[in-house]
Order: C-alpha cells, then structure tokens, then sequence
C-alpha cells in the first residue's frame, strides 16, 4: 500500500473521484451515445462527399495541365492544389490512428454479426478513462493541437493571396471555447477530459470535416484562378428501343441499339440475336416478323469503346409477348412488373371476342378501366402476382413481379446534392422528395430528417429537424450558410402514395 498518498484527506479526495467517475458513466444514457452515433456519421457522410467533390477538381486541373489556353495558369496553381491534398491527407490519416488508439483504450474488440455474417467493432463507447488517458497523460491532445496549427500554417502558406483570402475564416481552428461557467480551458481539457469514447470519436471526426472543408477552400480557390470545372463523362450507356413489346403473328418488330452520350470514337458494334447489325451515327436496326404465341427474348449486345479506350460490352434482355389469334395475351402498359400504391393500366387482346372472354387475378385487384381490353391492376404485397384470361373455355395465366415504388431522390432547389451556390442554397424554401425516371405519377412526401451544418461560420457542428418539405423552421441556420459550410441531410423518412413511411439516404451539400 505504499504507493497510496499517506494523506487522509487527499485519499478521501481520491475515493470520491473513483465513485464520481462511476456515477459520470452511469449516466451516459444510451440516447446520448446514440446522439453523438449520428453526428459522428454525418460528419463522416459529409467528409465523404467533400471528397467526391475534390476529386472533380483535381481531375480538372489535371486536364487543364493538358490544354494550351489553360497550361500556363494551371502550372502555376495545380501544384499548389496539390500540395493541399498531400497536406491534408496526411492529417486525416494521422487522426484515424488516433481513432484507433482510443478504441484501443476502451477495449476495442472484434464481434460477430449475426445479421450482416461479418465482424464489426465493439468497444465500451461510454467508457470516460479511455481520452483522458491517450489524450492528457499520454500527451497526444498537446500533439494534436500542434499538428493542426502546423497544418494551417502550412495551407496558409501555400500562396499569399491564399493567407490574406482566409486567414480570417480558415476552418480549423484550435481555440477552445469558453466554459458555461465562463474558465478557460486548454485544448486537450476542453475536449478530451473525462469525455466519453464516442463523444472523443465524434470530435476527431469533427477536426477532420474542419480539414476537409479546408481542402475543398482552398482547392476550390486553385482553381477558380486558373477557370471553370470540367467535368468529364466516365461512362457511356446502352441505349435499347423497341417499337412494340406486344405484337400478333406476322407483325414486325424493331429494336433499335446504340450508345448514349455517342462519340465516333466509342466506335460501337452492336449484335441483335446472335447476329451484327450495320451501325450508322451509334446506332443499329433490326427488323424480324415475329411468330410463336407467348414471351420472346432478343438479346441486344453491344460492344464499345470507353473515353478512357477501354474495350466495354453489354448485353440487354428485349422481351416481347406475340398474341394468340384465337386466345388471349396481356400486356403492361407502361413497365414489365406491377408498382404497389400506384393503378397499373393492362392491356389484354382475346381473339374470341370479350362475350367469351373472363379476366380473374392472383395477388391483387384487376378492373375495367375504359375500352376494349383496358384494365387497372391493383397490388399491395411484393412478390409475384397472376392474370388469368378464360377465352373460350380456354385458360392462360400470365405472372408478373411485384415491386415497391423505388425509393425517392432528395433535392433541394435543383439540386440532389454536392456543390451549389450559397446564394441559391440558402433562399430555397422547400426539401422534396423527386421520383426520377419512373413512368407512374407517383409522389413521396418528406415526413422527417436531421439536417447538420458544419464547415464556414459553424465552430461546432449544428444540427436541425424537419418535419414535412418545408425549410422554414431552420431559416436562422440557412442564413449562416456561406462559401465552404457543408450541410447534410440524414435520418430521412418519407411516405409514398403506397402510405408505407421509409428511411431513404439523404444528400450532402457542399456550399460555394
């Protein structure tokens, strides 16, 4: 027992700390776990897409390199981008060995997953000794701080208009704040002492949103002085057209193939059936007379070259049902499967005439919806559902998929995410909920979502709740919103006309 203080007084002092300590991780609730759980992947969301972003420009610089009009000024600045990014991935990789270290020090461990057959990092996330220890008596908070303000220094010092341009409202910034009880706090105090595991986390991840907003500044500004952004296509899609997915005997079909986005040199050579067609502006052509009752396949395969002289092919499904003169056949009149919550219109052909002919379904609802031949089909369970014809005493049942509406796409003004003027950004009134290239007038409404900011003239990241589209509530955050802050969206919920609220994936914005 040597090693215990021989002071009574300061071994009270030191039991008292212990059971203080025990208190202080009892009361870190699972709701605040789960809070700083949620702000810590929206920064890691947020970083993700800064990055994205970065990597457009750094490709455009790099073909900027490559022009005459744009050489000079892009020798000039594009190492200086550069040498952004080098700077700045290395601090993001030094703050990952941090992370590490400090799951290290709550126990960080290996658990399988059940759900996913895979194993995932477990660590006592309310653990309050782990920061303490890696940060103060291990001395990595007053390294840290070092590092950071080196790594301004040095971004600041890539250029002088790039100090006098940010100097002021450079994101990374060392200073603590000032205690609710107005002391002042050194850095690793203020956000290191007797902090949980995942609150430390969450900080760290915040410093390395700081860098990579950081990033995006001043590559951004690199940039800005040499010209626009070009973004290039990476990729070169298969186009496929047929005239008719429904045809009686003896009438002709024709599929037309080709590649979008076409340039002569994508060169493409298109195969229909098993045979070439002649290819004329991107484009083959081929013609048959169908025969045989019942569902065809024609196999479109084309073969191209990519912007990058990649040799690519890709093949296509073209499926078409040929009707029986003396029977029945049933075409959808809009897609190849059923949509739960929308009316699916069905064709349906009977060649004896429909005194003789009776319609029944499987799986949902199907009901006249005008003419001759014309139905509404209703489903509400995913799967598989079935039309049964009755022509003449004779039966033929067709089976369809059913499927969900595919989930919405998040916009906001015009955009679905990445960059967008702050001007545009912070006037926008509404959040919705756009299907894109579905052919059903389906509509989603926003029910909920957590919206973060951090970035430009937010020192600690701030977040917001929506309910419903409208931006109204969080108009004092918008209006913050300059050049550099970074807003994402998460834990978003909609509801379709199918009245099932879902949880879809949320944008991230990048403010220029």
């Amino acid at each position: 027992m040597a090693g215990l203080p021989r002071d009574p007084r300061q071994k009270m002092i030191n039991v008292m700390y212990l059971v203080l300590t025990a208190i202080l991780a009892l009361n870190v609730s699972n709701e605040v776990i789960n809070a700083f759980k949620v702000v810590d992947k929206s920064l890691i969301t947020s970083n993700q897409n800064i990055s994205a972003s970065n990597n457009t420009l750094y490709e455009s610089l790099k073909d900027k390199l490559t022009k005459p009009e744009s050489k000079e000024k892009a020798e000039i600045w594009e190492p200086k981008a550069m040498k952004a990014r080098d700077l700045s991935a290395n601090m993001m990789t030094y703050i990952d060995s941090l992370k590490l270290a400090l799951k290290k020090g709550a126990d960080l461990r290996m658990k399988y997953n059940p759900a996913t057959k895979d194993s995932v990092e477990d660590f006592r996330e309310d653990n309050l000794d782990a920061s303490t220890r890696l940060f103060e008596t291990k001395g990595q908070g007053v390294i840290l701080k070092d590092r950071l303000d080196q790594y301004k220094q040095q971004m600041l010092a890539l250029d002088p208009t790039i100090k006098s341009q940010f100097e002021n409202t450079f994101p990374v910034n060392t200073v603590p704040p000032i205690s609710q009880d107005g002391t002042k706090k050194d850095f690793t105090q203020a956000f290191f002492h007797m902090t949980p595991t995942v609150a430390a986390l969450t900080m760290l991840s915040k410093f390395q949103n700081n860098i990579k907003n950081a990033e995006s500044m001043i590559v951004t500004y690199c940039h800005s002085q040499i010209g626009a952004v070009e973004v290039h296509m990476d990729q070169v899609g298969v186009l496929v057209g047929q005239n008719s997915n429904y045809l009686m005997p003896g009438q002709q079909l024709q599929i037309t193939a080709g590649v979008g986005a076409y340039s002569s040199a994508a060169t493409p050579t298109i195969s229909i059936n098993g045979s070439n067609v002649p290819v004329a502006n991107g484009q083959g052509t081929y013609s048959t007379n169908v025969s045989g009752s019942g569902e065809h396949t024609v196999n479109v395969s084309v073969t191209f070259k990519d912007e990058n002289g990649k040799i690519q092919t890709k093949t296509m499904p073209v499926k078409y049902v040929v009707g029986t003169p003396g029977g029945a056949a049933v075409m959808l009149d809009k897609m190849n499967v059923f949509y739960i919550g929308v009316p699916n219109p069905v064709t349906i052909s009977s060649g004896t005439g429909w005194d003789k002919t009776h319609v029944s379904m499987d799986g949902g609802s199907i009901s006249p919806s005008g003419g001759p031949g014309k139905f509404t089909v209703n489903v509400k369970t995913v799967g598989k559902a079935s039309i049964t014809v009755n022509a003449d005493g004779k039966n033929s049942t067709y089976d369809f998929r059913v499927k969900r509406i595919p989930d919405p796409v998040i916009k906001v003004g015009p955009s679905a995410g990445g960059r967008i003027q702050s001007v545009v950004f912070k006037n926008q009134s509404f959040a919705r909920a756009d299907l894109e290239n579905f052919d059903f007038d389906a509509h989603f409404n926003i029910v909920s979502a957590t919206i973060y900011f951090s970035g430009a003239n937010f020192s600690n990241v701030q977040s917001a709740e929506i309910h419903g589209g409208s931006l109204e509530g969080i108009k004092s955050q918008l209006q913050k919103c300059i050049p550099g802050t970074s807003v994402t969206f998460d834990n978003v919920k909609v509801q379709g006309p199918d009245g099932v609220i879902r949880s879809v994936t949320g944008p991230g914005f990048i403010l220029n």
